[in-house]
């Protein structure tokens, strides 16, 4: 019996960040139809500002996207390690996954990565609805028949939900057994001005925390500081200067000083460190999530997003075989599961080490750093140089 060559028409993409976009602009390259839904009312992200390393640059690549945001960010090839004081540790040589004349990280402003992909995607076609989600849809032999929530109807090849570490898919799809797990520690991030001198990306292990700094542009980065923070607790925006100051007393060189010129009315950004652990597979009938939805983990290795990306890039690959939809999803499992929970799982033990509060144990690791041979690649990167 010959394969059911199925031409992919029409999908519905539920979430408008980073991996909702670029799979809307994934799929619209290779012909499709794509309508979009974000429940925000407007193209809004949170946070200060994100990594992207060689293998999220390579898959932006993939969507025709890499060379705008490298021209708005600024790029390193190396992650510097020291002591909380600012003692020299280790230096290593990032891979260049992207190619051999693009470095191995960028790193841009939230805001100005939310705009390159929302006008990539209208440019090509995308129908995009802000303040909108979907409120219920039945499945057929024919499609999925969607209802939204502004009383719109539609019919779709497919769903992919990208909402997001709590995402109303998962529950509907899953149950309520997947919701995100507290990892007991939380991230602070804060804009500061970039010396001339910083073009890596230092990393400060603490006793109980560990600090670093993220370049942005010529004039700016951006601190973030990893912390235990016991029964995850909610602090309001007007106590976090005090608190974030408190919690970088231990630290020197660079750290120090956007410490001591920090100012009250800093945007101070506090995010608890979360995961979710979607066993596979992450579909059901018509349905897939992908990015946060369905693996999200901690910011130790700078791949949640590059993940998602990644995703995005596979999705529009399989849908050019033209199988059937739930082939084409078993076949994105089978390249997705297994290098996503490697990252967890590698993310997780990046974590666990950053956190310790035992003097002695930081003092093995920080040991144990400066040992190691200097200028190689971090240790996932070998992973992740094959495509996904």
């Amino acid at each position: 019996m010959a394969q059911d060559m199925t031409r992919i028409t029409k999908v519905l993409v539920a979430g408008g960040g980073i991996g909702g976009l670029c799979t809307a602009i994934g799929l619209l390259r290779k012909g499709v139809a794509v309508d979009l839904v974000e429940i925000k009312p407007q193209n809004t992200p949170l946070g200060v500002g994100i990594i992207q390393p060689a293998n999220a640059l390579r898959a932006l690549d993939d969507l025709g996207v890499m060379d705008k945001c490298l021209a708005v960010g600024f790029q390193v090839d190396e992650w510097r390690y020291f002591e909380a004081d600012g003692t020299h540790l280790h230096t290593f040589k990032s891979m260049r996954l992207a190619g051999p004349e693009i470095p191995a990280y960028n790193a841009v402003a939230r805001p100005v990565l939310a705009a390159i992909l929302l006008d990539t995607a209208q440019a090509l076609g995308v129908n995009i609805r802000f303040g909108v989600q979907i409120d219920d849809f039945v499945e057929t032999d024919k499609g999925i028949d969607v209802t939204l929530s502004n009383g719109e109807q539609g019919r779709y090849d497919f769903i992919v939900g990208s909402e997001g570490i709590r995402s109303p898919l998962r529950r509907r799809l899953f149950g309520d057994g997947y919701e995100p797990e507290y990892l007991g520690h939380s991230v602070w991030r804060v804009n500061a001005q970039r010396p001339p001198d910083l073009t890596y990306q230092p990393m400060f292990w603490g006793v109980g925390s560990k600090a670093g700094l993220i370049p942005l542009s010529d004039s700016t980065m951006y601190l973030l500081l990893v912390t235990d923070e016991p029964g995850n607790p909610f602090y309001e925006e007007s106590l976090r200067y005090d608190l974030l100051k408190e919690r970088l007393q231990q630290f020197g060189g660079y750290i120090g000083e956007v410490r001591d010129n920090m100012r009250p009315d800093d945007n101070i950004v506090y995010t608890p460190v979360e995961e979710v652990r979607l066993p596979s597979p992450w579909f059901k009938g018509r349905v897939l999530l992908i990015g946060d939805a369905a693996h999200a983990g901690g910011p130790h290795l700078s791949q949640g997003a590059a993940m998602a990306i990644e995703d995005a890039v596979v999705l529009s690959e399989l849908v050019e075989k033209r199988l059937s939809v739930p082939d084409m999803f078993v076949q994105f499992m089978e390249r997705r599961f297994e290098r996503c929970r490697f990252i967890q799982d590698t993310t997780r033990a990046v974590g666990e080490a950053g956190r310790s509060s035992d003097p002695e144990v930081c003092a093995t690791r920080n040991a144990n750093f400066k040992n190691m041979q200097h200028n190689v690649p971090r240790p996932h990167e070998g992973v992740l140089a094959q495509r996904p």
